[in-house]
């Protein structure tokens, strides 16, 4: 066998670090948070409330984990839309994902921290590519006219 044939040995192998995706299951008072690193191993969880507080807590705690890739987060043009343009602001990849299949709920159940868990694989597994809306174009203050007006 050659030396070159040699396959080298594990410690002398420098693995790169796995980059991390976030999944937020967000309500109107808390937002869940689930990472996963590149490899869909869970990281941690995280529970914060629905507040700039929050969002920043969001955004320091994931970065702590390593490389953030990108945030999949549900309901972005609801109640994660303040957590999804705070994200956007701050230069991150946000994407929309839909709530998961009713049967998967069914068989798996229904938890915030397993619905945060399954936006973050869907982001991993790229089954995600809708960029939520910003939310400060010509359809966001028609629609804040218009809610102004029915509250009147």
């Amino acid at each position: 066998m050659t030396a070159s044939s040699v396959a080298p040995h594990p410690a002398d192998v420098t693995a790169e670090p796995a980059g991390v995706m976030v999944g937020v299951d967000t309500h109107s008072d808390v937002h869940v948070a689930v990472a996963i690193d590149t490899l869909g191993r869970r990281l941690g969880q995280l529970s914060i409330p629905a507040t700039l507080e929050g969002s920043q807590r969001l955004e320091a705690w994931s970065a702590g984990l390593g490389k953030v890739e990108a945030f999949g987060i549900e309901g972005t043009g609801s109640w994660g839309a303040n957590l999804t343009r705070f994200l956007l602001s701050g230069g991150h990849r946000v994407l929309e994902v839909n709530r998961p299949d009713r049967s998967v709920r069914r068989s798996r159940g229904k938890s915030d921290p397993i619905d945060a868990e399954a936006a973050a694989r869907a982001v991993l597994a790229d089954n995600v590519t809708s960029t939520p809306k910003s939310g400060d174009g010509h359809v966001e203050m028609i629609r804040s006219l218009h809610l102004v007006r029915r509250s009147a």
